[in-house]
């Protein structure tokens, strides 16, 4: 037993491997049917870009042209970016995911009942509030990093995008997994540096932001999502919980 690790969240038993992989490919596929079926829906997307636009500079919030100011001063840097933004958000996740189900088995299904009510939560306002990102916008004047740089995981239009829907800019999920990640980490381990972990998160915002993916309102209400989310889904070892009408059948 790892020190400082209740017996019950590394002795529990592990769910059967098949119904979880079943599971979190189907909750996968739902997700990216779900996108597609939000695509369209144009002018609302940039009405409501240029709204939170506004809102940003309304309320003081740093422009978001100078985090892309740092990555375009190099274009290693820019391209690094890029590959992160493409290639680390769902590997990590799924990484997170199997070492949890491995070596912390009631973390792994707290961290999974996690995920997927966030990103259910977070379909269902792509769904209600379709956003096109800051790379689409005008007057944001960003670069398309990925575009121009390489390498992009979008079509050059979202007309010309059969795998995914352009304008689900809010919330930000690259983030939000990120944090989810961090904080799962950080509550199945008790290393003195598991704090460290919280870097992913921080450098997946940077990237978002800085390659025009995303706007600073779409991280926080990400993360405003994953604290309810985590307010009602019990943590391993804790003595509460509040049940997740609904909810069951999709995450026992």
């Amino acid at each position: 037993m790892a020190a400082g690790i209740p017996p019950e969240t590394t002795a529990a038993p592990r769910p059967p491997l098949v119904r979880e992989l079943v599971l979190v490919a189907a909750l996968f596929l739902v997700y990216k049917c779900g996108r597609l079926v939000a695509n369209g829906h144009e002018a609302r997307a940039f009405a409501n870009a240029d709204r939170v636009w506004d809102l940003e500079r309304a309320v003081h919030l740093p422009g978001e042209g100078w985090v892309q100011d740092l990555l375009l001063d190099g274009g290693t840097v820019v391209q690094a970016a890029n590959a992160y933004y493409a290639w680390v958000h769902f590997p990590a996740t799924l990484a997170f995911l199997a070492w949890l189900y491995w070596r912390r088995p009631a973390h792994y299904v707290w961290a999974r009942r996690a995920l997927a009510l966030l990103t259910a939560a977070a379909l269902a306002l792509h769904l209600l509030v379709p956003l096109a990102p800051p790379r689409m916008l005008a007057e944001a004047g960003l670069v398309d990093t990925a575009q121009v740089y390489g390498p992009s995981v979008y079509g050059a239009t979202p007309a010309t995008d059969s795998m995914a829907n352009q304008f689900a800019a809010m919330p930000s999920l690259h983030f939000g997994w990120a944090l989810m990640v961090a904080i799962g980490l950080i509550a199945a381990t008790r290393g003195r540096w598991r704090a460290l972990w919280l870097l992913h998160p921080l450098v997946t915002l940077l990237v978002v932001v800085g390659t025009a993916n995303h706007y600073w309102l779409d991280a926080l209400v990400a993360t405003v999502l994953l604290g309810a989310t985590l307010a009602l889904v019990r943590v391993p070892g804790t003595a509460w919980r509040v049940p997740v009408l609904g909810a069951r059948a999709v995450l026992r």
